[in-house]
């Protein structure tokens, strides 16, 4: 079973597909239906969504990362 989240950055357009299984990153074109379309649409009006996430933080770089920091 693969491991995928899909996820986007505050303050930037678009969403990314993380598979975890292949360690792979890439772009999701804009949904244009189903529910993944409502969320995109409430993320523009401010509005965060997690479901199934315990941990999401924004770095400043990998190597902030593996130091042990976030930006908090």
């Amino acid at each position: 079973m693969a491991t995928v989240v899909v996820i986007s950055v505050e303050g930037q357009d678009g969403l990314w597909v993380v598979d975890l299984d292949a360690k792979t990153v890439v772009p999701l074109p804009p949904p244009t239906s189903g529910d993944l379309k409502v969320v995109t649409d409430l993320r523009t009006t401010g509005t965060v969504l997690t479901k199934g996430v315990n941990i999401a933080v924004v770095v400043k770089s990998a190597d902030a990362a593996f130091s042990g920091h976030y930006d908090g």
